[in-house]
């Protein structure tokens, strides 16, 4: 709990100004009417409020699922077992995440509002219900991540141990990290991109019902192949550093503490 937390806000904030630009990039109303380079922190209260919880909920249920999957299973499951043990990770976790990312994207296109102000219009206009729009598509969008960047994440490390004959350094595995996340944020870049849209959409619009295909299908239509990989370049180099920050930070501080 604690090694995931630290992890969680330590790569949140840090790479916070990326995540902004990425979002304004994918937003419906263009990256100039979103904000710019302007106001390029706000949101970042959601954000530090979410992320400590958010990544122990992600941690504990991985770890947790990962041990009680490996008993009696042979090595060539292991990929599936880091494969289900991050899925489940990412469900509890989006329970946590959500509505922190909700408030964080408004706040992020609507850099004069305050993160309090936008929290507030949100539940009055469309209760909870509304701090979790979204909750559908961001599994949607986790899951396949984590099926890509997990098993690659384990694979790399064991593979960089067996090479050196001894097990990886923290260092050595936020390397495996940054590859992993980069990889998988480079192939899930589309499932972003509709998360975003829907995030954002006005209530009552096609897009706030939440349907991924559709606003897939939507972006598609407008804006073509550009319009799908919207920030992914921003969304690749946070998403790497992200990998080294969070998945290194994980590992000391799980050693400093075992």
């Amino acid at each position: 709990l604690k090694a995931g937390g630290v992890a969680g806000v330590c790569v949140d904030l840090i790479l916070f100004p990326l995540d902004t630009v990425k979002t304004r990039l994918q937003s419906p109303q263009g990256f100039r009417k979103a904000g710019g380079f302007r106001g390029i922190y706000a949101g970042v209260p959601s954000t530090a409020i979410g992320s400590f919880p958010n990544a122990a909920a992600f941690f504990i249920t991985y770890e947790n699922v990962k041990s009680m999957l490996h008993h009696g299973s042979t090595s060539y499951l292991t990929p599936a077992t880091h494969m289900v043990a991050a899925s489940l990770g990412e469900v509890v976790a989006c329970l946590i995440r959500v509505p922190s990312e909700v408030v964080k994207q408004r706040a992020q296109v609507s850099p004069s509002s305050s993160t309090l102000r936008i929290l507030s219009r949100t539940l009055y206009h469309e209760g909870i219900q509304g701090l979790y729009r979204g909750y559908k598509s961001t599994v949607l969008r986790e899951i396949p991540f984590s099926l890509v960047q997990f098993p690659l994440w384990e694979s790399l490390k064991d593979l960089w141990s067996w090479k050196q004959g001894h097990v990886v350094d923290s260092w050595q595995s936020a390397v495996c990290g940054a590859f992993a996340g980069g990889f998988a944020a480079a192939v899930t870049t589309p499932l972003d991109v509709a998360k975003t849209r829907i995030m954002l959409a006005k209530a009552g619009s096609s897009n706030a019902s939440g349907n991924v295909l559709a606003a897939l299908g939507g972006i598609w239509r407008t804006q073509g192949l550009s319009g799908l990989f919207a920030g992914v370049v921003p969304r690749m180099a946070a998403i790497s550093l992200g990998g080294f920050i969070f998945l290194g930070t994980y590992e000391k501080t799980r050693q400093l503490l075992l």
